[in-house]
């Protein structure tokens, strides 16, 4: 599909009208009669603007037309296991990259991450003595909210890079950071191809205990002697043993298939249509892109589009919540999102720092538990602890990301309630964009300098050694 691209200074213009900045609270009434469509009539942030509207309406009604990528089954399995979280009897794991992109899928990509989460449950599993829900940032996070609507580079001004489904990174040229409405059925593509991966993985055999525990292995042996991620695996052996002695098949489908759920941030609201569906054996309307989608701190305040259109959904919603949000805030958000108090119909996910969880997040927890209202309560501990290196690398500190989840256990240990989980940018790979860890850490310099493998599209993830070791002091 061609159309003629705008010049530098009309694309300036347009994206004016893309504002990006936190909107204002409001108490603009959420009664009227909600529809896929009535987003589109309430102010929408984040949202980019399309030069070819012609070429935007016919990449939506393709899309319409296509499969759905999960199944309204699927999200109801989904919505108990969670309500048995909500419940105080199981755990949630959300892991995967800040962004997906286009160049770097691959089927040993979305693999690593797999293996890598399963390993997490397991250690988490056996820790907390709960079942742990395994859900996916995969198969659908690719826009990303943008603090400025645009971009400059040595004098020159662009629309800003809001992920591989809008537009391009690279080149820094007005063509690249066009809106492409095309890249939304490129998306669409790529995220079938990984939820046929993912479901290969999940009930092939991949998934079998006993291969998880010897991945895990490997991991400990790089540790220290005495170490506590090799106590907790000797447990761990121990008990798959005796399970093997009383007859327990390590080889059959109980210990070798496993439920994995995707999730994404509900943002490009034009893809996001396309792919709402009416259920025929509940009427309900279910977001067929993913199976749980959540709205972050920019996109979640009552008035506006984001907020419309997930308010009408039957899938089960997250909503970030940061240091910002107000125990009013908060009521408010599950008054209107889960009117009927369903456990597990919300999870909010927390992202606040650790001095912000300790001083925050207490009243919050009070008012909710006092409500009687039900939520699922999660613990973002990367978001809030990004800073600049000294040497110019986007990235986070593995000491403050574990200072934070000690602050969450510590303040719902406190409160009485119950801590539901994890949200996790992660990836499989042995990346080097997250400073710190236990050992073999990343550096600011040096041979696991930030820059040896720093390859995010966005934001910087922990790696695999790092993510193992999380789940080992969550445990």
């Amino acid at each position: 599909m061609k159309f003629l691209l705008p010049t530098i200074a009309a694309l300036a213009a347009t994206t004016s009208a893309m504002v990006l900045q936190q909107p204002p609270k409001t108490k603009t009434s959420t009664s009227t009669k909600w529809s896929p469509a009535s987003w589109r009539e309430k102010e929408a942030k984040q949202i980019p603007v399309y030069p070819d509207m012609d070429g935007l309406r016919a990449a939506e009604k393709k899309i319409s037309k296509c499969a759905p990528l999960v199944f309204a089954g699927e999200v109801r399995t989904l919505q108990d296991q969670l309500a048995d979280v909500c419940m105080g009897n199981g755990f949630v794991l959300f892991g995967g990259d800040c962004a997906e992109s286009f160049d770097e899928f691959s089927v040993d990509h979305v693999r690593d991450t797999f293996r890598v989460m399963l390993q997490m449950a397991l250690i988490l599993t056996y820790g907390g003595s709960q079942p742990v829900v395994k859900i996916g940032r995969m198969a659908g996070q690719f826009a990303k909210p943008r603090s400025s609507p645009t971009e400059t580079i040595d004098g020159v001004t662009l629309p800003s890079y809001q992920g591989d489904n809008i537009n391009r990174e690279s080149p820094f040229t007005a063509e690249a950071r066009t809106a492409d409405p095309d890249r939304m059925v490129e998306a669409y593509d790529q995220c079938a191809q990984t939820l046929n991966i993912l479901r290969a993985f999940s009930v092939g055999g991949y998934a079998n205990l006993n291969r998880l525990h010897q991945w895990t292995l490997e991991f400990v042996d790089q540790t220290p002697s005495g170490s506590r991620y090799r106590k907790l695996a000797n447990k761990v052996e121990e008990s798959l043993k005796f399970m093997s002695a009383i007859g327990i098949k390590m080889d059959g489908p109980e210990m070798s298939v496993v439920d994995f759920y995707t999730a994404h941030e509900c943002l490009l609201l034009p893809y996001e249509e396309a792919m709402t569906r009416n259920d025929s054996t509940s009427g309900k309307f279910y977001d067929t892109s993913a199976h749980l989608l959540w709205v972050g701190e920019r996109t979640r305040q009552p008035g506006f589009a984001h907020f419309e259109f997930v308010r009408g959904l039957a899938n089960p919603l997250g909503v970030k919540i940061s240091d910002k949000a107000s125990p009013e805030d908060v009521l408010e958000i599950l008054d209107t999102f889960n009117p009927k108090n369903i456990p597990g119909r919300v999870t909010l996910i927390t992202r606040m720092t650790a001095k912000g969880i300790r001083e925050k997040l207490p009243a919050i927890l009070k008012a909710v538990k006092d409500s009687g209202k039900h939520a699922i309560w999660v613990s973002d501990p990367v978001h809030g602890n990004g800073f600049t290196s000294e040497n110019g690398f986007k990235t986070r500190s593995f000491d403050d990301i574990r200072d934070e989840l000690e602050a969450f256990f510590d303040v719902h240990r406190e409160m009485g309630t119950h801590p539901g989980g994890i949200h996790l940018e992660m990836t499989g790979k042995d990346v080097t964009e997250c400073i710190g860890g236990d050992f073999n850490g990343v550096t600011l310099e040096g041979e696991r300098g930030l820059g040896t493998k720093y390859e995010t599209h966005c934001d910087p993830r922990l790696n695999a050694i790092q993510s193992l070791e999380l789940a080992f002091c969550v445990a």
